[in-house]
């Protein structure tokens, strides 16, 4: 006898530890760690230990007997870690929620490619974290009138930092650090985690250097301008792999590129007139202690960095731009293979050029009575 070996079942748990055990359960592993700590906030022996992940830090209060609404503020401080780490555990969860009940759903319909798909989830993702970060920091200069009184930009620095700001910041800090975890979570393939790496190192470099420097209000609308550019660009990128129509695609595109250059020649502008005059208005002085790094040395390397980095942005895209435009401009060659000549006895063409108009049924009936009539006739 012949053992036939029973197909293996797909829906058979991992073992546990396992890589894929872990990947399949990673939210609900990251979200029982983040419990612990909120459980630690209801027993009293742990709860100024919670405390410290959870909450806020860090903060000088502004309140007087005269004017006890005075909202609070808040500086810089270790204890930001322990809250970078308890959101950084937040944002995993969020990450995978999002995953599973929206993009998941959303790319079954569409029936895209492995390429495509992995594309789809990442610009998906991006353009969440975009979204709300471009909404919360337009609260942030809107609350803190950074905008309009573009001088509260460098007077009075180091300044504090308003509540929703400290937060921005800390939340920022925890999905550039969330990333990459994710690489091994989302199994992204070996050839693209160089990529994403880099992606999110910068990310991470510039949202920490504003931040330990207390260059926090500039550095608000430096990122909310660069997101503003970035969400664009992902959503043409999502709409063409959604909508089928080219004319659709190229507006989506246009308005895009548009908007990118735009942005990032404003972020330059920006940042030569806070750095070179804005900075210089005031007293220059270097006090670790008191987070003061308003030093010429300081103003220039964070303007160099911020500059490079913009101009090599706008040059990678620019010749991104013109190696698509010749692509799409290259005519497309093609080798017409020459007719082959068939063959074929007349009676046996006449033959099938008459069986071909019958059905197939038709066709084999017809078969069989000539096979019958040629036995026949021997």
């Amino acid at each position: 006898m012949v053992a036939i070996k029973g197909r293996k079942n797909s829906n058979k748990n991992p073992p546990i530890f396992s890589h894929e055990f872990v990947i399949q359960n990673h939210a609900d592993i990251v979200s029982c760690v983040a419990m612990v700590f909120v459980i630690g906030l209801m027993v009293q022996v742990t709860s100024s230990w919670a405390y410290t992940f959870i909450t806020i830090h860090h903060n000088v209060s502004m309140a007087t007997a005269d004017d006890p609404t005075v909202p609070q503020k808040y500086t810089t401080g270790w204890k930001d870690a322990c809250a970078v780490f308890f959101y950084f555990l937040i944002t995993i969860v969020m990450h995978a929620v999002f995953q599973e009940y929206i993009f998941d759903k959303i790319s079954k319909r569409l029936h895209l490619s492995k390429v495509k798909l992995a594309k789809f989830n990442e610009s998906s993702q991006l353009i969440v974290f975009y979204l709300l970060s471009i909404i919360w920091g337009i609260d942030i200069i809107i609350r803190d009138n950074l905008l309009l009184n573009i001088t509260t930009l460098w007077t009075g620095y180091p300044a504090l930092l308003s509540f929703s700001l400290k937060l921005f910041f800390i939340g920022q800090l925890s999905y550039w650090l969330h990333c990459y975890p994710e690489l091994y979570f989302q199994r992204v393939k070996k050839e693209d985690i160089a990529s994403r790496v880099i992606y999110t190192s910068i990310g991470l470099f510039f949202t920490f250097a504003a931040y330990f420097l207390n260059f926090q209000q500039v550095g608000v609308i430096l990122f909310i301008l660069h997101y503003i550019g970035d969400v664009l660009l992902h959503t043409a990128r999502i709409n063409h792999f959604v909508n089928q129509k080219e004319n659709i695609t190229k507006i989506s595109f246009l308005i895009a590129n548009s908007v990118y250059v735009f942005v990032h020649i404003a972020s330059l502008v920006l940042a030569a007139v806070v750095f070179l005059y804005g900075f210089n208005q005031i007293e220059s002085s270097f006090e670790y202690s008191t987070g003061n790094f308003n030093s010429p040395i300081v103003q220039y390397t964070v303007l160099s960095v911020i500059v490079a980095f913009q101009i090599y942005l706008l040059y990678t895209f620019v010749m991104r731009q013109i190696k698509r435009a010749r692509e799409n401009t290259t005519p497309v060659i093609t080798k017409v293979k020459p007719k082959q000549k068939l063959k074929k006895k007349e009676g046996k063409k006449s033959t099938l050029s008459e069986d071909d108009e019958l059905p197939e049924v038709d066709q084999a009936t017809k078969k069989n009575l000539r096979s019958r009539s040629s036995a026949k006739a021997k």
